[in-house]
């Protein structure tokens, strides 16, 4: 038999082992190419930073007015509803005006029976003056005795003191007439200043004194965030206490107020007042922040974040999604040249955005850190393909 008979087939079979490890070499190296994730990376650099530094406020009016009735009397007519917003001078309510218009009519003809009663005095007056003129002449005539003279003396100061006494019925009508007519007026109880009405618990029909409290008118105009600063936080505020409360707050930038929802309302405000006296209770101090309300979306009653800036100088900042904690302290990825992650601790600014971490250790310019995948698939010495 021919050798080249046995030799082909053990050459075949060695090149097709040749050609499956190969084979194999290849697709590991390409499905070894596959695992490695391609995840974005970042560059560390300096910038300078803005931090908000964030206080639970309660939001008031500039004046909240209480509006209680003058009088007492029954509601005949609640003229608003509650949230209203009302202008100055525009009626609220209205209390039973008929026994007031009634005492008003009165108090007129009381008037007008008191005028009556000085112009019968006058003509007495008149008359009595005109009869002791007369009787004088006589007298100096001899032709009366002086006790007759002296009758028509005394019938002139009579009548004199009658219109004193009916000039006084007079006043006393007419002071009458104005507090009848003021007791009116305030039968219509008006807004004294613009608004936002609150709750309203009296409705028509109810029994009201000046003791009632029909509502609360809150001016809307401005509105006014209190908030607490605590005994260090003042003392930083003023520079360790190098500076006066008056000149840090002059010095102090615009500040912005995060509301319930947690959207930034669009005006910014200023910190008006910080008292000087903190509360042993709670040790803190009251500061109080004003923000414009033009168009009455800030109501009286609430809630929201007062929040100041702080601008930090060639701070290294990176996204808080980039970081993860592991028993109470911060870490990153960072990415080496190798392409590998290396777990890194860090500390951060206790001030922040929301959004954004300052470093304050841990990190250098210049480093790549891993800002996709944290929490979720990354882990210490793990490959990556960075993607920027």
């Amino acid at each position: 038999m021919n050798k080249n008979q046995f030799l082909k087939p053990a050459i075949g079979l060695c090149l097709a082992s040749l050609l499956t490890v190969s084979c194999s070499k290849k697709d590991a190296q390409q499905q070894q190419q596959q695992q490695v994730p391609e995840l974005a990376v970042m560059a560390v650099g300096e910038s300078d930073a803005t931090l908000y530094t964030s206080y639970p406020a309660t939001l008031h009016g500039r004046n909240d007015v209480e509006i209680r009735p003058q009088i007492t009397g029954f509601l005949t007519k609640v003229h608003i509803t509650e949230g209203q917003h009302v202008a100055a001078g525009q009626v609220l309510f209205t209390i039973d005006q008929v026994s007031l218009e009634a005492a008003v009519s009165a108090a007129r003809s009381q008037v007008m029976q008191a005028e009556a009663a000085v112009k019968v005095a006058q003509a007495n007056v008149n008359t009595a003056t005109t009869n002791a003129n007369n009787n004088k002449m006589l007298l100096d005539q001899n032709i009366i005795s002086q006790s007759a003279y002296q009758t028509s003396v005394d019938a002139l100061n009579a009548a004199k003191a009658q219109l004193g006494q009916a000039q006084a019925g007079v006043r006393a009508a007419q002071a009458q007439l104005t507090t009848a007519q003021k007791n009116l007026s305030y039968s219509v109880v008006r807004a004294p200043e613009s608004g936002i009405v609150g709750s309203i618990d009296f409705k028509e029909g109810a029994l009201v004194t000046p003791q009632t409290l029909l509502t609360v008118v809150s001016s809307s105009a401005d509105m006014e965030a209190y908030f607490s600063f605590t005994e260090q936080e003042l003392l930083a505020f003023t520079g360790g206490g190098k500076s006066t409360v008056a000149s840090a707050l002059a010095a102090m930038p615009a500040v912005k107020l995060e509301l319930a929802d947690g959207t930034i309302y669009p005006e910014a405000g200023k910190v008006i007042s910080i008292s000087g006296v903190l509360d042993t209770s709670t040790g803190s101090s009251t500061a109080k922040a004003a923000f414009p309300n033009p168009d009455g979306v800030l109501r009286s009653g609430n809630t929201g974040k007062v929040l100041i800036p702080k601008t930090v100088v060639g701070a290294l900042e990176i996204p808080q999604a980039a970081t993860f904690e592991v028993q109470g302290l911060k870490y990153c990825f960072v990415v080496n040249d190798s392409a590998k992650l290396v777990q890194t601790p860090i500390t951060v600014d206790p001030n922040d955005d929301g959004k954004n971490y300052i470093i304050t250790s841990g990190l250098k310019p210049g480093q790549v850190v891993l800002v996709e995948g944290v929490g979720i698939a990354a882990r210490d010495g793990m490959q990556i393909k960075p993607k920027k």
